[in-house]
């Protein structure tokens, strides 16, 4: 009798397994949960784009254009990638190092300024004039040429002027007077170094426009031509 139910009981586990695969199949559960695995799996992220390098080409760019103005006929438009700023030609001033300074001894240094000061009384009178004797502070360093305040006061701008400055050979040289300071500033140190300018040189300068010097240099070092 135990048997027999026993034997039942797996008839019937196993009709109910058969019956439930009917079931599934009928269903296609094995399909759809294939789909669904399909449907969730992460998908594998499209390929990074790159950003299309602009074509160069001798230093040209093509600009680039819009979508929407990208079908219309249109000459292509350029500009400079890089390029080299053009100068104004300068002269060139080979820099003084302080360890070539020049000092004249008391005797060139007279020399100097007495031969300067027989130059003025040449010179024609209508045109003021004063001598200048160098200093290491006017040729070397912060080449700064303080002028005499009483020719300043009478004979020059009383405001900040760009000087011309006009050597024995017609050279012309720029350079800055300072009004309130009585002096030469910017483009004096071209000035100095272009001529080789010492302590004990002496300089005449005489005031031929309201704007413009005419300069006369007497070397200190022709004392030791004497």
């Amino acid at each position: 009798m135990g048997a027999r139910k026993a034997l039942s009981y797996e008839e019937l586990r196993q009709k109910k397994l058969e019956e439930n695969k009917r079931k599934l199949d009928e269903l296609n559960l094995s399909h759809l949960s294939s789909v669904l695995r399909e449907s969730t799996s992460p998908k594998t992220p499209p390929a990074k784009q790159t950003k299309r390098k602009v074509p160069q080409e001798g230093g040209l760019v093509v600009l680039r254009r819009s979508d929407r103005l990208a079908n219309l006929p249109q000459q292509p438009r350029y500009r400079e990638v890089a390029s080299d700023i053009a100068e104004r030609p300068r002269r060139s001033f080979k820099s003084r190092h302080l360890a070539d300074r020049v000092y004249a001894s008391d005797e060139a240094r007279l020399y100097a300024q007495t031969k300067a000061e027989e130059v003025e009384s040449q010179l024609d009178p209508k045109f003021p004039t004063f001598v200048k004797p160098m200093l290491q502070s006017h040729v070397t360093g912060g080449f700064w040429l303080g002028l005499p305040r009483h020719f300043c006061t009478k004979h020059l701008p009383r405001k900040d002027t760009m000087m011309t400055l006009v050597d024995e050979n017609g050279d012309e040289f720029k350079s800055l007077y300072l009004a309130p300071k009585n002096g030469l500033s910017g483009g004096w140190r071209g000035f100095s170094i272009y001529h080789e300018l010492v302590d004990g040189d002496a300089l005449v300068f005489q005031l031929v426009k309201p704007t413009t010097f005419k300069v006369y240099i007497i070397r200190a070092s022709g004392y030791n031509q004497i």
